[in-house]
């Protein structure tokens, strides 16, 4: 079989989405999953962006291993030169640049000609081919591109040195059979084009995302890139495990596969939207909560009696696995370690001590654990900053006709701080405030969500806000058998964030 390979720009790509911005310690985090998912390609950053995209970009080029470390930059000298400082310290570094080539990017973003972009284009491949043989070129806005001129474009850059040329579909306007006849005239109009891996990279504006990605492969297309759960620009982008499992489930028809480690997809999106804040829907393809699930009695007896009647792929396949055993209060720590190694996370004692405490606490208020239930305490308890405030217990006093009034204890740097206050808007808010008035900020709550993990009256509650400090969104996240301890978890894990990345915040704040 032919094999496929997978370009990540979750890291790149994936955060532009509206709302999500990652710290340093998340994006080395997801880094290194992408890696256990064993992804061909890390689009790590754009360097150029900002000092933390640069640091985080080094920060990967230095310490994940396996795939090659991917950063863009545009068809600039600084740019190509900024990406390079960031990945000499790879062991596979590629420089991926890019600039327009639609006559409307031209017009109306660039100012140039079409000769002016060939030159750039050429000028850009040339200088990064200086500092590593792997270099990708990218013609934005390709799809609605003029095809001859696409056509010389890409012929140039491959004889300046480009060994992957990305034929990208920015604004997610083509259909499948469009872009795929596109991919087939570029393979019969360039006449160098063997010499180079074509790579599509597909947006999701109108839903066809991975339908085109899977189009452009039938027709010559070696690389697609992608995000988890489709994460991206507006829309979003290939959703990576729909379209690997697309090749796994129809190899009959698709004959090609990639390198990635199945097993380790759920576990990937699991993390990358508790990272970002964005839930995955009910019923996404192949990693939401609905694929695997049957409510209809007709399809529940039909799925009894011989699984493939209503499901095409096996859930243990990705990484989901049946629950063999109930844990509960009465749970000892070696049947809740061997769970959680079942699940794929392995703790250091540390860790596994801390999260153990706090399961047997839980397990006094909720009667069974299933494994969603353990995935979302790891992911609450695991952090990856220091916790500059840390919830003893908090207490919220509340009624139709009584103004909510929430006392909280913190655990903080200085001691056990405790503190009352009120708010006329409820509960949760009232605990916001009294956290405001600890720590001494003054955050605006940009959304709040809430969902229940499993169902019962015992269920654990998943809390995910926005909070926006200085024009910068920080989001947070908690779990609790209670919402309001979930919600305060949350707050105070965006305001750690905020304190970590602004170290000189809590000093400052105490003067005002």
């Amino acid at each position: 079989m032919g094999e496929i390979r997978v370009f990540d720009t979750t890291l790149r790509d994936g955060e532009q989405s509206p709302g999500v911005s990652l710290n340093f310690e998340e994006k080395l985090e997801i880094a290194h999953q992408l890696a256990r998912l064993n992804v061909d390609i890390i689009e790590a950053g754009f360097p150029i962006a900002s000092t933390g995209d640069f640091e985080a970009v080094k920060a990967i080029a230095q310490e994940v291993e396996g795939p090659v470390i991917a950063a863009l930059a545009r068809a600039t000298e600084r740019d190509i030169e900024r990406a390079w400082e960031a990945l000499q310290f790879a062991e596979q570094p590629r420089i991926h640049t890019f600039i327009a080539t639609s006559n409307i990017h031209l017009e109306y973003k660039l100012n140039k000609t079409q000769d002016e972009v060939l030159e750039s284009a050429v000028k850009a491949v040339e200088l990064a081919k200086s500092y590593t043989d792997d270099v990708e070129f990218s013609a934005e806005d390709s799809f609605r591109s003029d095809k001859d001129f696409l056509c010389r474009v890409v012929e140039a850059v491959i004889e300046a040195g480009a060994t992957t040329v990305n034929i990208p579909d920015t604004v997610g306007y083509a259909t499948p059979q469009e872009y795929g006849a596109l991919i087939k005239y570029i393979k019969d109009n360039v006449p160098n084009i063997e010499e180079a891996i074509i790579s599509v990279h597909c947006h999701n504006d109108l839903g066809l995302a991975v339908a085109n990605s899977l189009a452009a492969m039938e027709n010559g297309a070696q690389q697609i890139e992608c995000t988890i759960n489709g994460i991206g620009e507006r829309a979003g982008n290939t959703a990576l495990e729909e379209v690997v499992m697309a090749l796994n489930t129809r190899q009959d028809y698709y004959t090609k596969l990639t390198d990635i480690n199945l097993k380790e997809i759920y576990k990937t999106s699991k993390l990358v939207s508790s990272m970002t804040g964005m839930s995955v829907q009910a019923n996404k393809a192949i990693v939401g909560e609905n694929a695997f699930a049957h409510e209809s009695g007709i399809h529940q007896d039909g799925v009894i009696k011989e699984r493939t009647t209503y499901e095409i792929m096996e859930a243990e396949t990705i990484g989901l696995s049946e629950n063999k055993i109930v844990l509960g209060k009465h749970s000892g720590r070696h049947a809740f370690k061997d769970r959680l190694m079942e699940l794929g996370y392995e703790l250091d004692d540390d860790n596994l001590n801390q999260l153990f405490k706090r399961f047997k606490d839980l397990a006094d208020r909720k009667k069974t654990f299933t494994d969603r239930d353990l995935e979302a305490l790891v992911e609450d308890e695991i952090n990856t900053i220091p916790q500059a405030y840390e919830l003893v217990n908090v207490q919220v006093i509340s009624g139709d006709r009584a103004l909510p009034t929430a006392t909280l204890r913190l655990e903080t740097e200085e001691g056990v701080v405790t503190e009352s206050a009120y708010c006329e808007g409820g509960p949760i808010d009232a605990v916001y405030v009294t956290i405001d008035q600890i720590t001494g900020f003054n955050c605006e709550l940009d959304d709040y969500a809430i969902d229940a993990i499993t169902s019962g009256k015992d269920a654990l509650g998943e809390v995910t806000i926005k909070l926006k400090y200085r024009d910068r969104l920080f989001i947070g996240r908690g779990v609790s058998v209670d919402i309001i301890e979930a919600s305060a978890k949350a707050y105070l894990n965006a305001v750690n964030k905020i304190v970590y990345e602004n170290g000189d915040l809590i000093a400052d704040q105490k003067e005002v």
